[in-house]
């Protein structure tokens, strides 16, 4: 992996984006207004380990539902703000810690500057997010929808904050197309890699498809060394975006912690369930935070052998499996004892 470039620091509330680290985020698919569902939908986000949500803020109820959001979690609270920069300012106003903004359709320089300005005074960054579909319309026409296309209209934006002498920006640079999106964060790292950068695949589809594109796109990116933090967009609950966040991050070694299993894919010498054992070990580990490699194989020619290096694993058998440590056989278990059993021995390591 590349080394990691070092964006200046930008602080999101008490969080940090740049400087070195990755952080995770989420959106709320809650409505906004809806106070009560929007901190419980936060608070579970933040369990599965989000470290900044951000919630749409489509008119002024979802706007003067901020002070109340904010008051009752204890993560920061993005506002995603469209068109209408007095949103803008009233959730500045009421405990925002950053505003997402395209500063090109929010009415203008002036409009601009006064978020810009209120947003200096709280110490409020602002995030730029440009996706392939809110290019700039003078851009577009003279370099179609391409990345090109978005660095420029980044730059545009960029700019139009600098002459309202803020600086205090995150850039984003979001299309649907797994390979535009990269290159789009690359020319962006090369041409201004001061800026900490949001990294992720936009529309990137269901909690399936979702994953296949943001591994893709997020690991190409996070491997050449570029992006601050990562949301990982699928149509699903969003927790399941975290979920899919910390993975790629384990399996890029950004973050360490947290069981890895590893398990073959089965074939026909395979006489135990394995694909039930696995789902249920895999479901049972999520939440133990040990630095251990647990292998779920479906036969002796898989494991050990194969999975020498695994804390721990079982290798099925006919109807059993045999526990293994180190690639060391301990004992066999029958089927019925597997998942309890191997769940019982991962506490006590």
């Amino acid at each position: 992996m590349k080394k990691r470039d070092l964006t200046k620091p930008v602080y999101v509330g008490n969080v940090k984006i740049g400087g070195g680290g990755v952080i995770v985020q989420s959106m709320c698919n809650t409505q906004t207004a809806d106070i009560s569902a929007t901190v419980d939908q936060i608070n579970e986000l933040k369990n599965a380990g989000c470290e900044i949500v951000r919630l749409a803020v489509p008119d002024m109820a979802s706007a003067l539902a901020f002070d109340s959001i904010c008051s009752k979690v204890d993560i920061p609270v993005v506002a995603d703000i469209h068109f209408d920069y007095k949103l803008a300012l009233e959730c500045i106003n009421n405990g925002a810690s950053k505003i997402r903004i395209n500063p090109g359709n929010i009415g203008g320089k002036d409009n601009v500057k006064l978020v810009a300005d209120a947003c200096r005074n709280r110490k409020i960054p602002i995030r730029i997010g440009v996706n392939m579909g809110s290019i700039d319309t003078e851009i577009e026409k003279k370099l179609g929808r391409t990345p090109e296309a978005m660095v420029q209209s980044a730059f545009m934006h960029i700019d139009l904050l600098n002459e309202c002498d803020f600086d205090d920006i995150i850039i984003s640079l979001k299309a649907s197309d797994v390979e535009k999106t990269v290159q789009a964060y690359r020319l962006m790292s090369e041409r201004a890699g001061m800026y900490p950068l949001h990294i992720g695949v936009t529309e990137a589809g269901t909690a399936y498809s979702g994953i296949i594109k943001s591994s893709i796109g997020i690991g190409a990116l996070l491997f050449d060394g570029i992006g601050d933090t990562i949301r990982v967009s699928l149509t699903a609950n969003p927790v399941e975006e975290i979920k899919a966040a910390k993975a790629i991050l384990r399996a890029t070694g950004i973050i360490k912690g947290g069981i890895e299993l590893i398990s073959c894919p089965s074939c026909g010498r395979c006489k135990i369930d394995q694909v039930r054992i696995a789902n249920e070990v895999e479901a049972a580990i999520s939440n133990i935070d040990k630095p251990l490699k647990v292998a779920v194989m479906g036969c002796v020619v898989n494991g050990p052998g194969e999975a020498k290096d695994a804390d721990i694993g079982i290798a099925g058998g006919d109807g059993c499996a045999i526990l293994f440590k180190k690639g060391e056989i301990i004992r066999k278990i029958p089927e019925s004892e597997i998942v309890a059993t191997l769940i019982s021995e991962i506490g006590e390591l």
